[in-house]
């Protein structure tokens, strides 16, 4: 068996191996990233369509085609000069590595006592022929490692603009899609796309086409100095090792996809326990959680044996074609050496170039599964930057003007599955400066009137207007830093305090946010905190209470200094003592701003300028609370209510 050095590890690696263990388990899938697709029975992976073949081979072609433009970029010529410098480099290696075999024949020669006009070239013995050989080795290695060197940037460059590019439209694509992804997979997908893009630039530019470079000069070198029945050997022995090599690898890449699928659910699994410790806890679930993990992890178990099988076929059935290629080729050196047709250097410099033959079609079967693998996993990621988005900005989309921020639902129509309508013929203006609340039954369409507003969705029939524009005719970009929203569930990220509130702005000052604080009335607990504002609050802030939570969020928003201002049940999560703290809070920040009030709690909105009570998606009853109490309508009904159950609860 001859192996294969893996530079970045410094050991030598089987031949069929993977050079980072970990690519060999864990790859992406090709399946949806919806979980749509039903998953095939394990077994049934031995063998594919053809259809199904060509498109893989479409959507491999494709993929390389995206992955051009990183290697020759437009208007940048440093990446072009680091290409070329490196192919330099490149075919240098390989020049010097054809070469070596004269050198060791005619050290081989000079020993012997024969040496013939090959080695007769060189007037400097034997001692000089192996001293050139070394050198020659050594610059073939520096001449390798410079091409790494030279190439790296434009490799890490190609892969840090895909994985930004990625991110950037995952944050772009609609809430319709947040809602239903699951973000264990979706991390394994970018992780493994992006892993992809490094492999494939290398092995296309750097493994290909420079094997079948030194295949070519080999394959002249051989005819011109010994015979073509040694080229007509070397080229059975290299069609029928690709022929094999190709075949069982695509079997085995349907037995690598259902062990990613696996994998992924897995990941997806343990993930989802993790998020949701408390609840797992709160339930006796621990059990539960590690059978439902352990049942994904059978099933990659039971598919990652199979592929060790089938990697154990392969490599035995590539071990005898290329051992049966070079003992062929050193039979007919080895008649030729009785014969006094070839000296023994020239026994040794076949023997060398087959060595330099069998190496490449060696390397060949693992490159071209690292070449499947990494277009498989490209292809999921692919298939996310490929997902449409829903809410654009047009051509000729404008700035929002703000002009005191007046809102109009204009006869708005809106649903979600285009099934069940959840707003129907929707109309009502927001005064600039006014506080409106919007009050009602759950499912009655009060979020929704939220999303549509900042245009997390657009809507099916009618406008939204601010001031006079239609938000559909402004940038996304304007619109969103014109509206605040305080959610019922405020979710901070897993940093410290000054950090989550400083998200408010990206420019504010550390006096910006501890006014922010002191506004929200939080700076006094912060300070009191033994590391401050540098405290760190935990995943999703689960080291804070839920009034903490609260209080941070309204930080971050009168940080962000928002002319319209949505409070989506802001306080109906919290208790009624920290939920009056908190309105105090809500009430100043809403001072010169026009708001959106969605409640649960009618107390709460008491003092808006105008009540809209929803059903079924349309305004039932519009006006003061105290004029909708007058009316003895649902608003009264709800109030009346809510006033029991407040009685009922009070000691």
């Amino acid at each position: 068996r001859i192996p294969h050095v893996c530079r970045e590890h410094n050991q030598r690696v089987p031949r069929g191996e993977t050079a980072m263990p970990s690519t060999e388990d864990k790859t992406a899938p090709a399946y949806p990233i919806d979980g749509g697709a039903e998953r095939p029975d394990p077994d049934s992976l031995t063998t594919e369509q053809p259809f199904e073949a060509q498109a893989a081979r479409r959507s491999g072609w494709r993929i390389i085609r995206r992955l051009a433009p990183y290697l020759w970029p437009k208007g940048e010529a440093w990446v072009k000069r680091r290409v070329v410098l490196a192919i330099a480099a490149l075919i240098s290696a390989k020049l010097i590595a054809v070469g070596l075999p004269f050198l060791y024949s005619g050290a081989v020669d000079q020993l012997a006592g024969k040496a013939q006009s090959v080695a007769g070239v060189f007037a400097i013995g034997a001692i000089g022929l192996t001293i050139a050989y070394g050198i020659a080795r050594f610059s073939n290695v520096a001449f390798q490692q410079l091409r790494d060197v030279v190439f790296a940037p434009v490799a890490q460059r190609a892969l840090r603009t895909i994985a930004r590019a990625t991110i950037s439209h995952i944050h772009n694509l609609s809430l319709r899609y947040h809602l239903g992804r699951r973000t264990g997979a979706l991390s394994r997908i970018i992780e493994r796309g992006v892993k992809g893009v490094a492999t494939l630039l290398e092995f296309l530019l750097f493994s290909i086409a420079p094997m079948l470079l030194e295949l070519l000069m080999i394959s002249v070198i051989l005819v011109v100095v010994f015979d073509v029945r040694y080229v007509m050997v070397v080229a059975v022995t290299v069609v029928f090792y690709v022929w094999f090599t190709t075949v069982v690898t695509e079997w085995r890449v349907k037995i690598r996809r259902e062990m990613n699928d696996r994998d992924k659910e897995a990941n997806q699994k343990a993930i989802d326990g993790l998020l949701n410790y408390e609840t797992v806890k709160y339930f006796n679930a621990e059990r539960l959680e590690s059978e439902r993990y352990d049942t994904a992890m059978a099933g990659y178990e039971h598919a990652s044996i199979r592929s060790v099988r089938s990697l154990a076929a392969l490599n035995l059935g590539q071990s005898f074609v290329i051992n049966a290629g070079l003992v062929l080729v050193l039979c007919l050196a080895a008649r030729d050496v009785a014969l006094g047709e070839l000296t023994v250097g020239g026994f040794v410099m076949v023997n060398a170039y087959m060595m330099q033959v069998m190496m490449p079609l060696d390397f060949l079967g693992y490159v071209y599964r690292e070449i499947r693998q990494a277009l498989i996993d490209m292809s999921e990621m692919y298939e996310l930057l490929e997902q449409r988005v829903e809410v654009t900005d047009r051509d000729d989309a404008t700035e929002l003007e703000l002009a005191g921020g007046e809102i109009h639902f204009d006869r708005v129509a809106f649903s979600y599955d285009g099934e069940r309508t959840i707003l129907d013929e929707f109309d009502l203006t927001v005064g600039a400066g006014q506080t409106v609340a919007i009050v009602g039954a759950s499912g009655s369409g009060k979020s929704t009137i939220g999303r549509v507003l900042f245009r997390f969705y657009d809507v099916a029939r009618g406008a939204v207007r601010i001031d006079g524009q239609d938000i559909r005719d402004v940038t996304q970009d304007s619109l969103h830093r014109a509206i605040g929203v305080v959610p019922q569930d405020t979710v901070l990220f897993n940093d410290t305090i000054f950090y989550n509130i400083a998200y408010g702005r990206s420019d504010a000052t550390p006096d910006d946010v501890t006014a922010a604080a002191r506004a929200a009335k939080i700076s006094d607990f912060v300070e009191n905190l033994p590391d401050g504002y540098e405290t760190r609050v935990g995943e999703r802030g689960l080291k804070l209470s839920g009034g903490e939570k609260q209080r941070v969020g309204i930080a971050r928003t009168l940080l962000k200094d928002p002319a319209i201002l949505i409070l989506d049940e802001a306080t109906s999560a919290l208790d009624t003592h920290t939920e009056q703290e908190i309105q105090e809070s809500l009430h100043a920040m809403a001072e010169g701003r026009t708001v959106i009030v969605i409640a649960h709690r009618l107390s709460t909105v008491v003092d808006a300028d105008q009540i809209v009570v929803l059903r079924d998606g349309r305004i039932a009853e519009l006006g003061t609370h105290d004029a909708l109490l007058s009316q003895r309508g649902v608003y009264a009904g709800m109030w009346e209510q809510q006033q029991k159950q407040a009685d009922n609860h009070s000691p």
